[in-house]
């Protein structure tokens, strides 16, 4: 779906009039009108401890995968927040070469509202003795300081190794709701299905979301949404917390609908305890709530 960090901008449609630069060029560097004391420290810690880990799970059976990554970020816009697009899907392309030594340096600055970091095959580089990737996570919030929200875009079973259970963290109602992606055709839904299946079995992450890629005029939109919904509390004891449908078509540069403008500020609310991307356990609940 997205081909090179650069591309990316014309596949998200957010591209800036202007060349791309790196995330830490428009980061504000200290200078002798900038004083550093101990109150702009605490200040920069607490602006970091808001940022918002959000998983998505890639679907490589998706035609438009890459135009719901750009209705996502055209939601958090809204909102008034940056995106930083980590993609490690399937079909995304292989990371700088730098890297390893400087992730800052590979974040590509698409618009105001985006950046982009190329990272198929990365978290694996940050495996650790338990067999968790969750240094990444760290990695990351630490390469691109003005993010205010991080799509996590990979597979299924890159996502269980990042936020994966870990016993040894405090409970936490902060636990991270992965974003199932899918469009209406059956091999789409399969896999979306057999993600959530992972990700309940093997990261012991219960509650989920769907995209829906279709047209309004879907008649199996909605009867999919209801199907995963049944099929995850029947056989997984998961819960579909809330689904929502886009559709490809639209223009770019229309509003978000209801639903994801929904799914948006939710997903926004305060967080409690440590950073909402870190796997820590949580207080799961069994709810079934579609609307």
């Amino acid at each position: 779906m997205l081909h090179n960090p650069r591309t990316q901008a014309v596949a998200l449609g957010v591209a800036s009039s202007t060349p791309s630069q790196p995330l830490a060029a428009m980061t504000p560097t200290p200078s002798s009108s900038m004083p550093l004391d101990q109150a702009d420290g605490l200040r920069r810690l607490f602006a970091h401890a808001q940022v918002r880990f959000v998983p998505v799970v890639s679907n490589p059976h998706m035609a438009f995968g890459g135009v719901m990554l750009e209705r996502l970020c055209s939601g958090f816009a809204e909102q008034g927040r940056h995106t930083l697009v980590v993609d490690a899907g399937e079909k995304a392309p292989e990371p700088d070469e730098i890297a390893p030594v400087d992730l800052s340096e590979c974040i590509e600055t698409l618009s105001h509202e985006v950046s982009y970091l190329a990272a198929r095959g990365l978290p694996l580089r940050y495996v650790d003795a338990h067999g968790s990737t969750a240094g990444f996570l760290e990695a990351v919030s630490r390469a691109a300081p003005g993010a205010d929200v991080v799509l996590v875009h990979a597979s299924a079973t890159d996502l269980c190794r990042l936020f994966m259970r870990h016993n040894t963290r405090a409970e936490s109602s902060t636990r991270p709701r992965p974003l199932l992606l899918a469009d209406d055709r059956p091999v789409s839904v399969t896999h979306a299905y057999a993600a959530m299946k992972l990700l309940t079995q093997r990261a012991g992450l219960l509650v989920h979301d769907l995209l829906l890629s279709a047209a309004p005029s879907s008649p199996r939109a909605e009867r999919i949404a209801m199907q995963i919904a049944t099929c995850a509390d029947d056989f997984l004891g998961a819960v579909l917390r809330d689904w929502m449908q886009v559709d490809p078509a639209s223009d770019a540069r229309s509003a978000p609908p209801p639903a994801l403008r929904r799914w948006v500020r939710d997903t926004l609310q305060p967080a409690t305890g440590e950073l909402a991307a870190l796997p820590v356990a949580a207080n799961e609940r069994r709810a079934y709530a579609l609307n």
